[in-house]
């Protein structure tokens, strides 16, 4: 069937899809090209196709498995809107990529969370421990803050006022000497069986089938869910296309509320009014 069509891109893919697709450069069609995680956010987007196509829309899903990809492929015009970052790492991907891209929706929130790996619980933390966290910026802030948050680590005097913006140094990490692992935020589920703990996104969690090895987790509530909102991000200047909107008011519908909240298990939660 032409509209459950999707992609699992890659460099090469990519090529393939800029010879087969062209450069778009405007969403004035009626076939609007997302890009996204396999999970949640293509599991949403499907949830969202019949709403969509009611509109008179046809909707193809570009998955990636990787941050970078799907922003740059945004930015050259492959596609027109993507789903699967929060504002903060957009905002840092902008600075570093030279990319002009925008939010114009915050549809979930992914508690970030600590799973087990060779230990099953917080409890039987120990001298020297290795724990696996995401080395980008926003996220291993967010994973430093949480492991502090459950006594793993001791936030210095003034890290609170640093918000995200934190590293290691902003820690005492006297109490346990635990040793921090940075790597790539999709890496930490498969270092699991290598670590005593690892800090996993909720989208690699769910991908990674380790959801219900998780330990503590970012509440629903806190700061970080609004901060952390994942949205659909789109080039500067298209947040009030037509077909923008039409993606807008069908993730934000009643259905993909309900949607969210009975297929993910907590570990994906909406924010939208």
């Amino acid at each position: 069937m032409k509209n459950s069509i999707k992609f699992v891109a890659s460099a090469g893919l990519l090529a393939l899809l800029l010879a087969s697709c062209g450069n778009k450069n405007t969403i004035a069609d009626k076939t609007l090209v997302v890009g996204a995680s396999p999970t949640p956010h293509a599991l949403i987007l499907e949830a969202a196709r019949p709403a969509i196509e009611a509109a008179g829309y046809t909707l193809k899903i570009v998955e990636f498995t990787d941050y970078i990809l799907p922003n740059l492929s945004l930015q050259d015009g492959e596609l027109d809107a993507n789903y699967f970052q929060h504002l903060p790492y957009l905002e840092d991907f902008n600075v570093k990529n030279e990319t002009d891209l925008v939010s114009a929706l915050a549809v979930h929130f992914e508690p970030l969370g600590i799973y087990a790996g060779k230990k099953s619980s917080l409890s039987q933390v120990a001298t020297g421990d290795r724990i696996a966290i995401p080395n980008d910026n926003t996220n291993g802030g967010r994973a430093l803050l949480l492991l502090a948050q459950e006594g793993l680590l001791t936030a210095k005097e003034g890290t609170a006022a640093k918000g995200i913006a934190v590293t290691l140094d902003d820690f005492d990490n006297t109490l346990y000497q635990l040793d921090i692992y940075q790597t790539n935020a999709e890496a930490v589920p498969s270092a699991l069986g290598d670590v005593a703990f690892g800090v996993i996104n909720g989208n690699y969690a769910l991908s990674a089938q380790v959801t219900d090895s998780i330990l503590a987790q970012e509440s629903s509530e806190s700061t970080a869910a609004l901060t952390y909102a994942n949205i659909i991000a789109v080039k500067a200047g298209n947040e009030n296309e037509a077909a923008i909107t039409v993606l807008k008011e069908a993730l934000t519908s009643e259905t993909i509320r309900d949607y969210i909240l009975t297929t993910f298990g907590g570990a994906v939660v909406p924010v939208f009014a």
